[in-house]
Formats: structure tokens, sequence, C-alpha cells
């Protein structure tokens, strides 16, 4: 490629880096929403590869090049693109983890690690000097791979638990260890000058990673939340669906279907469905948690855990239903949750006592 093609090309980059990058960073994100579909896809785990090894080939070229090691005409040419290659690829991998986690998230438990990930996804914007830095490099890196690890592991070996996570941390300790080793090949006198700061900083990423699941912070990924709602009435039809019937939400709502004010009858039960994915292998066990607010106490107090299995491997989730007949007026809310206690989901809705039947609507699930 001609010099003067690269140098327009660079001063094109310098001028209109801040707009090229946000509007790829909002591109590349909105294409992921709407084309990332399962954690078990091998498509989705082989691009979620891809870009692992593309950020890590970046980071052994930066300092590679860093150390006097690589040098060409050629190379030399190209190298100001290398940061910038690793930007967008970790832009591309949070990306990813913001989109499958968030779909695995109830917020009023998991916002401070879904914000931890938001903010290395929306914060790579302005981290592009910091890339040239090794340390960085490296905990970025290292919390990529953790990210990954915490839900690809699970698939693998179609178990969840503590046991599982705690080997997710195993293997991505192993494999940024083998990491900091090829670099040391590649950048000695680099790596011996941080491997205080190195060892410090993922050892806090380390344990973060753990505070953050023992206290059910990260949210159980790889299980998702399909649907949810609250009915009047729920039947299994010939067709193996499951008729619901609701009060309609206003029309100002647009992604709710029902009414989150509840009209009761005295005596009628009130049903909850929810529709939770698994992967194929993965079997286990789910908790509808229905809870009632006490207003003199001020605080939620829990009425019932209604347990049944789920299967892995339906695009839709595992259906099923829970029922309460014993209920009072006044605010409820039904929290779909994992045996350890992680939150999946969460409906929360007024119970209005009535003495007549409200209008339904009946659809199909």
């Amino acid at each position: 490629m001609p010099i003067s093609v690269i140098k327009n090309l660079k001063n094109f980059y310098d001028k209109y880096e801040r707009r090229a990058s946000f509007a790829a960073l909002l591109i590349g994100f909105a294409l992921d929403s709407l084309t990332l579909r399962r954690v078990d896809l091998w498509i989705e785990n082989l691009a979620i590869i891809f870009y692992l090894f593309a950020a890590g080939a970046a980071i052994v070229l930066i300092n590679f090049h860093g150390a006097g090691r690589l040098r060409g005409r050629i190379f030399e040419k190209y190298t100001f693109l290398l940061p910038i290659v690793l930007q967008l690829v970790f832009g591309g991998l949070f990306s990813v983890f913001v989109v499958f986690y968030s779909r695995s998230a109830s917020f009023a438990k998991s916002w401070p690690f879904i914000l931890a990930l938001a903010i290395f996804f929306v914060g790579n914007e302005f981290f592009r000097k910091r890339y040239l830095r090794l340390a960085f490099q490296i905990n970025v890196y290292f919390v990529a791979l953790f990210s990954y690890s915490v839900f690809a592991v699970p698939v693998l070996f179609g178990k969840m638990g503590a046991d599982i996570f705690i080997l997710s941390g195993f293997i991505s300790i192993f494999l940024i260890g083998v990491f900091i080793l090829l670099l040391f090949y590649t950048a000695s006198e680099k790596i011996k000058q941080s491997r205080f700061l190195l060892a410090s900083s993922i050892g806090c990423v380390y344990v973060a990673f753990h505070i953050f699941y023992f206290t059910n912070i990260i949210p159980p990924i790889p299980l998702s939340m399909k649907e949810s709602g609250v009915y009047h009435g729920i039947s299994r039809n010939d067709s193996g669906g499951y008729a619901v019937s609701y009060e309609p939400a206003s029309w100002y709502y647009f992604f709710e279907e029902s009414n989150s004010v509840f009209h009761w009858k005295r005596g009628e039960p009130i049903y909850f469905y929810s529709a939770v994915f698994a992967p194929t292998k993965i079997n286990t066990s789910i908790f509808h948690r229905w809870s009632y607010f006490d207003g003199q106490k001020d605080k939620w107090i829990v009425k019932s855990d209604l347990s049944f299995p789920i299967t892995g491997g339906r695009d839709g989730g595992y259906r099923g239903y829970s029922l309460k007949g014993n209920v009072a007026p006044g605010k409820w809310r039904v929290d779909v949750i994992t045996d350890r206690g992680q939150i999946l989901g969460r409906r929360t809705f007024s119970v209005v006592e009535s003495d007549f039947s409200p209008e339904l609507e009946t659809a199909v699930h």
C-alpha cells in the first residue's frame, strides 16, 4: 500500500477517532443483541474464542514491537493500528458478555456485576492509550477469560454449581499464566518490571469474581429467563402450549402483556408462569419464591418456595408454573431463583380485592 494512502488513513482516523469508535460501539452492540442466541451454540463460542485469540495476538505483537524485537518497514507502517485492533476486539468481547449476562440477570441483585461489564464495554472507548501498557492489557484480558469461563465451563461439563465455578477460576488462572509465560519470551524486561503489579491486580480480579459469585451477584449464566407473567388462569392445550388468561396492560406499556395490578376475587388462586432457558446438557431445579410486602415491618416476607426441575435444550425455555391460593391484598412479588439463591427474574405486582371478575384476554405460550 502506498505511503500516501497509509498517511491519509492515519490522518482520517486521528480526526474522526472518537465519532467512528463510538458509532462502531453502538452498531456492534445492536448487532450482538439481535444476533446472539444461545450460550451453548458452537458458532457463538467460536466467535468468542476468535476474539480471545485476536486479543492475545494483538497484545503479543504490541509488546514484541515495544521490546524492539519486531522490526521492518512494512510492520512499522501499520504499528499504529495494533492498539486500535485491541480496542475493537475487547469492545466486541465485552459487548457479547453484556448481552449474555444481562439476559441471565435480575438487575435487582446482579446490577453491580452487569455494571462492571458495561464499564469495560463503554469505557473501552476511552482506554486506547492504556492499551499500550502491559499490566492494563493483561488485566483486561484476564477479566475477559474469566467472564467467558464462567459460562463456557458449565456448558462443557453439563453441570452448574460452586465446584464448577471454582474450576472456571482455575482454568482462567492457568490460561493467563501460560499467556504471561509466552509474553516473557517476547518482552521479558516488561514482564519483570510489572511482575508485582501483574500478580496483585490479577489476584484482585480473581478474588472479586469469587466474592461476586458467592454473594450471588454474578448472574446464574448459562441459565436465562425467557419470559414470565402473573395470570388468572393457566391450562395446557392439546399442542403442548400453555393457555394463559390475563388482564391486559395499558396501551402505553409497550413491552408488557399483563397488568401490574391484579384484580382478585376472594377464594381464587393466582398463577405465575416462567420459561427458563438452559443449555442442552444441563438439568437443574428452579424455585418460584412468593413474597408479600409487610408495610408495618417495611420488608418482604417469604410466603412459599415452590420448586420444579427444568430440562435444557428448548430455545423458548423450559416452561412451568406455580399457583398461590392463600393470598391477601397488597404488594406481592415472585422471584425465579436457582437452588443457590441466584435470581433469574422477578415480577412485582399489586393485588386488589374485587367483587367482580375483570375482563380477561387469552394467549398461548
